[in-house]
């Protein structure tokens, strides 16, 4: 049943209500279980080396909804080359192993002192993917707590040498949504396959057999899987919109159509990743993005201005093109790369080396110019033995733009 859609009894003033529906005794319970884990996590590992991930990418979904598929590419994106932390994973004692073959959910004080002993390992400092974290309210609690801890040790040890450990944490809940018919095919499709390759390994005796749980042959099973999502692991996410940067992904599409949608909300943006004061320093630089805006129209407005108010230099730029430069691009029409030395005089005016890079911008071309002065020795003072030279401006010009193919292969 959808918890949109639950039917709530008239209140009886009487009647006491149960710990999981009280939104206070939820964050009571998430306090206590917080704090008991925090403590261990002190006391076993010292408060300088808790050392949590810069960023975190809380990773939820329905069964089937593509969480597995779907995370290399994630963490591909955010460039980290660390492996996904799987929350089921994780859980696999026999106790929570007994209760997720049941379709059920394991406590939370264990998956969080699971969770937290996980991130502080080295190859998460940068950051992780955490897959199926949070799924209930008590779990965001704790989730915000430890949030909370991250800033406070930033904080405390901000004017340390230790301050590289400690960064302003970035969290990214994204959320991959399928529907309860789509996510039942899903999980019974790839409990069909698992099961299609577990016979052939134990006929051929090759390769290992993975894990199939009974939920993903049972129908029912596979209901009740996405029940306990939408009325518990849902609500939980949800909750997070306000707090966190939130991603609701459909995921219903093609791999490449949800992957496309993914790199868009995942796209980096530096006021809301960098630390303030690195953010502060850099913002007066203008971004790339903003500067090609109108790139076509300064060009052509610089270019019709050369045109009429610089004519003669201009024309002598033009005229230096054609007659010493482009000849070598044409023979490098293979490579696209072309290199020409000049000594042109005309050169020695800063107005034409930018004539002569938008000429070749307009005409399709990239084009670079370095200045290389070379000390030519002229004279020696035979009874000092100094030597004095003359300085020699060389004008380097790269010309790149792409070249021929000349094989092709069928």
């Amino acid at each position: 049943m959808d918890s949109t859609t639950l039917n709530v009894a008239p209140e009886d003033p009487t009647a006491s209500s149960p710990p999981q529906s009280d939104p206070d005794l939820e964050i009571k319970d998430a306090q206590l279980i917080f704090n008991h884990v925090w403590s261990d996590l002190e006391s076993t590992f010292g408060r300088e080396n808790l050392r949590f991930a810069k960023e975190l990418i809380l990773l939820g979904g329905a069964p089937g909804s593509g969480k597995g598929t779907h995370t290399r590419f994630i963490l591909e994106s955010r460039g980290l080359t660390c492996d996904p932390i799987v929350v089921s994973s994780l859980l696999d004692s026999p106790e929570a192993k007994r209760i997720k073959d049941q379709g059920g959910m394991v406590g939370d004080r264990e998956v969080m002192d699971l969770v937290f002993r996980k991130l502080l390992e080295e190859e998460y400092r940068d950051g992780a993917v955490l897959d199926g974290f949070p799924r209930t309210k008590v779990q965001v609690e704790c989730l915000k707590l430890l949030v909370a801890k991250m800033n406070e040790l930033r904080h405390e040890f901000y004017d340390t040498p230790l301050r590289i450990h400690f960064r302003q944490p970035t969290i990214h809940v994204m959320v991959l949504f399928v529907d309860e018919p789509t996510s039942i095919e899903r999980q019974l499709s790839r409990g069909r396959e698992i099961e299609r390759y577990n016979q052939k390994v134990k006929s051929t005796g090759i390769g290992e057999p993975m894990e199939l749980r009974p939920t993903d042959l049972d129908t029912e099973a596979a209901k009740h899987r996405y029940r306990v999502f939408k009325e518990k692991t849902w609500d939980a996410l949800q909750s997070l919109k306000q707090t966190y940067f939130y991603h609701f992904i459909n995921a219903q599409g093609p791999i490449k159509e949800v992957e496309k949608n993914i790199l868009g909300e995942l796209s980096y943006q530096s006021s809301l990743e960098l630390d303030p004061q690195t953010f502060d320093r850099l913002r007066t630089l203008p971004l790339a993005s903003h500067i090609i805006v109108h790139a076509r129209q300064d060009l052509v407005r610089r270019l019709d201005n050369y045109e009429l108010n610089h004519g003669d230099l201009f024309h002598k730029v033009i005229e230096l093109i054609e007659r010493k430069i482009m000849p070598v691009v044409v023979r490098h029409a293979i490579s696209g790369v072309a290199s020409v030395n000049s000594e042109d005089p005309i050169l020695n005016d800063p107005e034409a080396l930018v004539m002569l890079i938008d000429i070749f911008s307009e005409r399709g071309f990239h084009a670079m110019i370095d200045l290389h002065r070379i000390e030519i020795p002229e004279q020696v003072d035979l009874k000092t033995g100094k030597i004095s030279c003359r300085t020699k401006q060389v004008y380097r010009i790269t010309i790149r733009f792409i070249g021929s193919e000349i094989r092709r292969e069928r």
